[in-house]
Order: structure tokens, then sequence, then C-alpha cells
């Protein structure tokens, strides 16, 4: 008698993509939406710590090496000269991981850049649980840290057609932005649905009368799945994304809450600080009374290993997802 062994995951599954096999992808989506924007807008420059080849930002410096600029590992001077720049009027985007950003180099972003209100764009790689290299690289609790500056715009897209969209959005407003970035090999999702990006805004992506998921960044991507997938049990599973956390679309959010569906947020981040706080705020100074499930990563630094894996042990997979609901009706 024989037995088959699953193959082993290879180390490069602790930083490969999440996006499913036969899933639809577009390469790098950020970079090639900074340099469309740049085109049409000679003030756009680029910056990174060391990281402009994971965080996409090498398109950008292979199209304009005039705008580019590489400041090492020294993610404080990153954002010391991206508030420079802004000062003469350029529009900085900086890429670095997220959590050098939230980290090592917060009192520079909240002094230098928040509290000017300068239009620099922060990008931010390997956000949540995006990466398997353990809790040095897994910013799990950025959105905690930055919720509260004052002036911080914050961005969790779904996928690229978020990403395209919103870049020439972010150079368009007032004011700094954190954008969490998904790089590589994107997920193309949202164009099935008739969405459109709107910074501040959120949409309600599947309307469903049993269940719904208010959800940020790939786990809107990961609620869609389940969505499709408890169709055949029977769920009906409304999906609400709300890329923006940081200004809240309250309104959005709430009108799909007040109802008698049973709701989970579903968030790439730990329970603390982020989606699930945000609505469970909104719902008590509205005065709601409503119960909200909260489907996100736990408040403890993770373990590290293959993406795959990690998912599933930490509730983020489709599957995972699935059962959870499924128990909660």
């Amino acid at each position: 008698m024989t037995t088959t062994t699953p193959p082993k995951l290879k180390t490069s599954a602790m930083i490969a993509s999440f996006v499913d096999p036969g899933q639809r992808t577009a390469d790098a989506p950020f970079g090639h939406a900074l340099v469309e924007a740049a085109q049409n807008n000679d003030k756009i420059v680029g910056l990174s710590a060391d990281l402009a080849k994971y965080t996409d930002m090498h398109i950008f410096a292979q199209a304009f090496p005039d705008r580019f600029f590489q400041m090492g590992m020294a993610e404080q001077l990153l954002l010391g000269a991206s508030a420079g720049m802004a000062e003469t009027g350029l529009i900085p985007f900086a890429s670095t991981y997220s959590v050098f950003a939230a980290r090592r180099a917060y009192d520079f972003l909240c002094l230098d850049i928040a509290e000017p209100n300068l239009n620099v764009n922060i990008i931010g790689g390997l956000p949540g649980l995006t990466t398997g290299y353990g809790p040095s690289h897994q910013a799990t609790e950025d959105i905690a840290i930055f919720r509260g500056m004052p002036n911080l715009t914050i961005v969790d897209p779904c996928d690229s057609v978020d990403i395209s969209q919103a870049v020439p959005q972010l150079a368009a407003s007032d004011g700094p932005t954190y954008l969490r970035l998904l790089r590589g090999k994107v997920a193309t999702v949202l164009d099935e649905y008739d969405y459109t990006f709107e910074l501040g805004k959120a949409k309600v992506i599947r309307p469903g009368n049993d269940v719904v998921l208010v959800s940020s960044g790939l786990m809107t991507m990961r609620a869609l799945q389940a969505a499709k997938n408890l169709e055949k049990h029977n769920i009906d599973v409304a999906v609400v994304h709300t890329p923006t956390i940081k200004p809240f679309d309250a309104d959005t959010v709430l009108a799909e809450l007040d109802t008698p569906r049973l709701a989970f947020t579903c968030e790439n981040h730990t329970k603390i600080g982020g989606l699930f706080e945000t609505v469970a705020s909104a719902i008590v100074e509205r005065g709601l009374g409503k119960k909200v499930g909260a489907i996100s990563l736990p408040d403890e630094f993770l373990a590290a290993g293959a993406l795959p894996t990690l998912h599933d042990r930490y509730g983020l997979s489709t599957s995972s997802m699935e059962a959870r609901i499924m128990a909660g009706l």
C-alpha cells in the first residue's frame, strides 16, 4: 500500500500572493497606476527606503528615474524628505513596509506630515497577514496605530481595481494618506460588480437577505467568495466594502447593519483598533444596539509559516469564514 504525501510548501509561500489558483490578476497595479498618474501630473515623485522592488515602486523608478529617490534603509529619512518635498509643492508617494512606517517612523509621519497636513502618500507593503515572515514583518496592528492620528486618511484596498483607481485620487486629495499595499500579482475582483472606488465611501457590492459582511482589504475578496459558496446552502449574503477606514462612511455601513440580519466585520488586521472597532463605535454613537461579530486576526503575535496555512489557522481563509457564518445562523 502506498500513500501520497502532499507537496511541501516552499519558503516562497511565506511571502507569496494570497490569490487563489485560477484567480484573475493584474501585475503591480500600484506601480503602473502611479506611472499613469505621473504622466498627467509632473509634481508626483516617488521615494522608497530600499524596498522599491518589493513595493512595486520600481515600475515608477524605471519610468521616471529623475523623479525617483532611493533613501536607503532609513524610514525616518524617507518620511522627513517626503515632507520637505511636499512643502515645495511636490506630491510624494513614499513606499516601505507597513511595519516600518507604523512602528519605526510614526513620529516623523505625525509631526512632519500630518500636523502640517501635507499631501504625502505613504504606501505600506505587507499589511496584516500578507507575509509569513513573523511579527517583525506582519503589520497586524498598523490601522490601530494610525487611526488616532489627526488628518491621516487610511485606505485598505481589496484588489487591483481599488488600487488603480485610488492612486490618482490620493494624489489629488489634500493632506496625508496611508494605503495598505497589495503588491505583485494582485487579484482583480471588483470589476465584476459595477464598482468604482471613491475615496471616503463604502459600497454595497452585493445584496443579501440573511447575512451582511462589512469588509475591507483582501477580506472583501474572501467575503465575496464565501457569499458565492454559501448560495448552495441557501444562505443569502450581502457584502459591504469599506476601502476607506478613515474617514469612515458610517451612513452607508450603518444603513446595512440596522436590520435583523446576522452581521460580521471582516478584516486583515487584529480585532483591536481596526475595522471592527471602527464599526462598533459608530453603532454605539448612533444608538443602534446591533450585535456584530468580528472575523479578524487575534490580539497576539502571529506565527511564521506559509500564508495558506496561516490564513487557515487564524480564520482569514474563505472556508474559515463560511464555517463561522454558518455557525452563527
